[in-house]
């Protein structure tokens, strides 16, 4: 591999994702290699079962080599769970009066994430919000002022360790190493928001099958995450129960004839099943599928709006909701979530791929190309904040000079 190869394994609870891509010119992504697996070991985005989990992955990448004849040795892993949560800091440093240079942000966010947190849970994520130089707040990015004292508030994302850990061993046994773990949520976002959402206000949503991971952007940066331990796992779950199915029937009638509208379905549609007990093929009501459906539904986005309160900041998201990830593309869902929201709704899933791309035209594979994207911009700067590749058009390797504006952007998003 180089650098310009890109290698993601998003674990899910419902699949394991593993991408091989290929950086092209004016950012594309051309997609190598492809390795879809059912996910075997988790639940709600927690390994359960860590021997199922490790051959799961092993398979996952297999296929993504094979298919992409990469040999894969290391990777960005997504990372989900209930177990997930965070907090707002702020660091302060002196300057003495000089120009504030990029060791000065550090230090800054350093300082930031010396806060307390239990024995037991590790710093994933530590993303700033913005910038105050000598009382003067609303700074994207103090590099190149005067100054004598710098703050900075941040966004730290925690997690259990035993939960990373275990999530490192499973992909370890396959023989691969975890570069970075990158929280589902900001994976996604790197898919399906635009920087228009992000400058106003937009929440990304992505309904998984084990949980809803939720991300809040204002002013270009993330502001809140929370992991929900709810899914489209839950809407199969009920399915079952309440048809008498087996769990492999109720998903197959999920994903046939599933709706999350009750009011756009005729009262006189019917479906073929066959319950537990019954030798014979029965009709069952299409409406009452829908309404089962619909329960589920209207709870996973009364949690979503409780969160967003919980978070305050319920009312700084003009553009409302980014909805992705696999339950998004249930009909009638984005009908739901604006009606529970109050806010607009759209349904996302990735984009602008060539190559291997036609098992990736779908919500559910938003983290797994996401991956890729936030790849590709920690490959823009080594640790120095220097570019590692020409610029066009330019006349000389931006290797001999640091590129102030794309410096202060990748510090904005991607710092671990």
């Amino acid at each position: 591999m180089d650098d310009q190869t890109l290698i993601g394994i998003d674990i899910g609870t419902t699949k394991i994702c593993t991408l091989v891509a290929r950086e092209e010119n004016l950012g594309q992504l051309r997609i190598l290699g492809v390795g879809i697996e059912p996910s075997q070991g988790l639940r709600k985005g927690v390994v359960v079962d860590l021997e199922a989990a490790a051959q799961a992955v092993a398979r996952s990448v297999e296929k993504a080599e094979r298919t992409s004849g990469v040999e894969v040795f290391s990777a960005l892993v997504s990372l989900a769970g209930s177990n997930v949560s965070s907090m707002n800091s702020k660091g302060v440093v002196g300057v003495a009066g000089r120009v504030i240079d990029q060791d000065d942000v550090a230090r800054a966010i350093d300082a930031a994430r010396a806060v307390a947190i239990p024995h037991n849970r590790e710093i994933v994520h530590v993303i700033q919000r913005g910038f105050n130089v000598d009382g003067q707040d609303g700074i994207r990015m103090p590099i190149g002022m005067h100054g004598y004292r710098l703050e900075v508030e941040t966004h730290i994302i925690t997690a259990a360790s035993a939960s990373v850990e275990n999530l490192r061993q499973c992909v370890a046994a396959a023989g691969i190493e975890v570069s970075q773990f990158v929280l589902n949520p900001l994976a996604s976002a790197e898919v399906v928001l635009s920087e228009a959402e992000r400058q106003m206000g937009v929440v990304v949503c992505d309904v998984g099958g084990g949980t809803t991971d939720m991300a809040i952007y204002v002013d270009g940066d993330v502001w809140h995450t929370a992991v929900l331990s709810i899914g489209g796992n839950h809407i199969t779950s009920d399915i079952a129960q309440v048809m008498h199915l087996p769990a492999t029937q109720a998903e197959e009638i999920k994903l046939q004839h599933g709706h999350a509208n009750p009011a756009e379905i005729d009262p006189q549609q019917f479906f073929n099943l066959r319950p537990f007990g019954d030798q014979d093929v029965i009709q069952a009501s299409h409406l009452e599928l829908v309404e089962i459906i619909h329960a589920r539904v209207e709870e996973i986005f009364g949690m979503v709006v409780q969160e967003i309160k919980r978070s305050g900041y319920d009312g700084l998201l003009p553009a409302g909701m980014v909805l992705t990830g696999g339950v998004s593309a249930l009909p009638g869902i984005r009908t739901i979530a604006s009606e529970a929201l109050g806010v607009p709704v759209r349904t996302a899933q990735p984009e602008n791929l060539v190559g291997m791309v036609d098992r990736l035209d779908s919500p559910a594979y938003s983290t797994s190309v996401g991956l890729l994207r936030w790849g590709m911009l920690m490959n823009e700067f080594s640790p120095e904040g220097v570019s590692r590749r020409p610029r066009t058009g330019r006349g000389r390797s931006a290797s001999s000079f640091v590129d102030w504006e794309r410096v202060k952007d990748w510090l904005r998003r991607l710092l671990p």
